[in-house]
């Protein structure tokens, strides 16, 4: 058997770089060959896993969630074993896979060759995010965030560019079709949802990568929303964050279906996976059972 190992050389303090001999021996204790792959950014990883495709018998990689996005893009529709060794600055797909965040553990769960498959959900039909669709106050933090504050920082560099820079929430217009349910208003924040974990919060601590649905959660806000309304706005996504999809306000809406379908702001940014995605209306399906991956036992 052989697998091909890619990583990210800048992924959280670049902990990988240091520790190659080290998987690459691990990895030789279950393939006779093991390629190792150092990814010169995104679109290189991308192109990588798209033109290896079929030619390994697992793909394993390393990186955060920006890099476990750019795998599924270069995987696309094709059936890929593959397998994980977190090294992000805050590895949501991870956690809510219970995944060691640390190489030893992650290469262990990989060696003792447990397989499921997971699903992730399509936007548009053309692309994929594994646990994470969401546009509004705080989710430019995870993309505009500096590299190099990330590493000094760690989780906490998502904190500081949020609260420097989405304290004055923008209010976009929404139409939400899920579940059999519409919804017309105004918000601050859209999550729809395939992961436990979201900025390293439980927040969807009940849900399943293999129930093929979506939870989505929606904060409300007026159209035009004086200082009170705006101090409710972030009492609700701080309350949302902290205690997940548990609370209950009367401006935080809940849905769950197999299917989004969003038509918003032409000028509304998405974040998909922690990496900046496309502007406006989004339709966002679950691929059920589509990614074959590596995880723990139980």
């Amino acid at each position: 058997m052989k697998c091909l190992f890619l990583y990210n050389p800048n992924s959280g303090r670049g902990k990988i770089a240091g520790n190659i001999g080290k998987i690459r021996k691990k990895l030789h204790t279950r393939y006779e060959k093991v390629v190792i792959y150092a990814a010169n950014g995104a679109q290189d990883l991308e192109n990588k896993i798209r033109e290896s495709v079929g030619k390994y018998d697992a793909i394993i990689f390393s990186g955060g969630d920006g890099t476990f996005n750019n795998v599924l893009q270069g995987v696309g529709e094709a059936d890929v074993q593959l397998g994980y060794i977190p090294s992000g600055t805050v590895n949501d797909v991870a956690r809510s896979l219970k995944i060691p965040r640390s190489i030893n553990g992650a290469l262990k769960v990989i060696l003792k060759g447990h397989s499921r498959r997971l699903d992730c959900m399509r936007v548009n039909g053309e692309r994929y995010a594994m646990y994470i669709a969401a546009a509004g106050a705080f989710t430019e933090a995870t993309y505009r965030t500096p590299q190099k504050q990330k590493r000094a920082l760690g989780a906490l560099a998502y904190a500081f560019e949020g609260i420097r820079n989405n304290l004055n929430f923008e209010v976009f217009p929404l139409r939400v079709e899920c579940g059999g349910k519409v919804l017309e208003t105004h918000a601050v924040l859209i999550l729809a949802m395939n992961g436990k974990s979201v900025a390293g919060f439980p927040i969807n601590r009940d849900s399943s990568m293999t129930d093929g649905k979506i939870e989505v959660a929606v904060i409300h806000q007026a159209e035009r929303p004086g200082l009170l309304r705006r101090i409710g706005a972030f009492f609700s996504v701080a309350s949302l964050i902290v205690f997940g999809c548990r609370i209950h306000k009367k401006d935080i809406t809940y849905l769950k279906g197999p299917k989004l379908v969003v038509k918003t702001s032409e000028s509304l940014v998405w974040d998909f996976d922690g990496e900046e995605g496309i502007r406006g209306d989004v339709e966002i399906e679950v691929c059920q059972r589509r990614v074959k991956l590596f995880v723990p036992k139980k």
